[in-house]
């Protein structure tokens, strides 16, 4: 009885009924149809970014029309110089890698057939040759998905053109129509949907705000970190920074990734060399301001999440939505906890 009790007080809401209704039919679109509208989807996630700093020259008093055409502009200009210049230097220091990882194996390999002599007590040949076939089996599935993703990047390269033309053109059209595009769809909402309002308002404010915050986050780190490994003579310096800073977007685990990537390339670079000692104090100061600086003046009040619901959640969305998932794992998170603090008791129920 308490059950259907339950289902009577919430079916007599209709803002209730409403969010069910927009929740469900958001999700079906993804589970269903979702993936060819991907590029809809993250020309949507990057106008969504891009409207923030439409609305900060708003503000100024620059009409909306010469804002839009302003930031698109500047988007622009920062997508050629990714396309064209910072993701061939990437490519061709993945490739340097992939072509020097042998030597990196090979070195490891005469380091690992020392520790029986070394260490008699720990280590044994059995276990060491163990440890050996492991690795060579993980380098050689590593070299047949190489070959696979080098086979499907030719099979995937009018994927990457549409991407190239569509996602720019509808980020634009997104920014300018964004009036006639909202109260289009505001037709098909009744029209009392306050709590639906009161969750999107908490949910845009602190999304908004996260989302900056790791922009800004990343790129400091970025530019720290290259800046570092370029002085300090560092192999793969655009790679490497490239990957500490993205790091950020996943947390707690990004980090620790990220760092052993750049402790192992600087071990086989030049062992255990002052130079090694070098990048690592390099490396933890800059994961030390990160965490201490950082993260309490960009992203400070903004989510209050607790440590345990922010891994669930990276696990779950970023295992339905891959690398959009993880980034937008602790908004998402945001979401959820936004919809459960809104959901009206059963008290609030009876009263209405």
């Amino acid at each position: 009885m308490e059950i259907l009790r339950w289902f009577q007080h919430y079916l007599a809401d209709r803002q209730v009924v409403a969010l069910v209704l927009l929740l469900g039919f958001i999700l079906f679109v993804f589970l269903t149809v979702g993936r060819y509208l991907t590029p809809v989807i993250a020309s949507l996630v990057l106008a969504y970014l891009l409207e923030g700093i439409v609305q900060f020259l708003e503000g100024k008093k620059v009409p909306r029309f010469v804002a839009v055409n302003l930031v698109f502009t500047v988007f622009m200009l920062g997508f050629i110089y990714l396309l064209f210049g910072l993701t061939p230097k990437i490519y061709r220091q993945i490739v340097q890698l992939v072509q020097t990882l042998p030597e990196i194996v090979i070195s490891w390999q005469e380091r690992l057939l020392l520790l029986p002599e070394n260490y008699p007590e720990v280590f044994t040949e059995y276990q060491v040759n163990r440890i050996m076939e492991s690795i060579n089996a993980q380098i050689g599935a590593l070299s047949q998905n190489v070959l696979s993703i080098s086979m499907a990047s030719v099979m995937g390269l009018i994927d990457v053109l549409i991407y190239i033309v569509l996602v720019p053109v509808i980020v634009y059209f997104f920014l300018k129509d964004k009036e006639k595009i909202l109260e289009y769809f505001y037709h098909f909402l009744p029209n009392n949907i306050d709590l639906v309002s009161n969750i999107w308002k908490e949910v845009n404010h602190k999304t908004s705000r996260f989302v900056q915050g790791k922009i800004w986050e990343t790129l400091i780190n970025w530019a720290a970190s290259y800046a570092a490994f370029f002085f300090l003579g560092l192999q793969y310096s655009v790679l490497l920074s490239f990957a500490v800073g993205i790091s950020v977007i996943v947390p707690y685990v990004g980090a620790t990734i990220s760092s052993l990537f750049v402790l192992l390339v600087a071990y086989f670079q030049w062992g255990w060399d002052a130079h090694f000692m070098y990048i690592a104090i390099a490396l933890l100061l800059i994961l030390v301001l990160d965490a201490n600086l950082l993260v309490p003046l960009l992203l400070s009040g903004i989510v209050n999440l607790h440590p345990l619901a922010i891994i669930i959640g990276i696990l779950i969305f970023g295992g339905l939505w891959g690398l959009w998932g993880v980034f937008f794992a602790i908004p998402l998170a945001t979401l959820v906890n936004a919809i459960i603090r809104a959901w009206p008791s059963m008290e609030q129920l009876v009263e209405d």
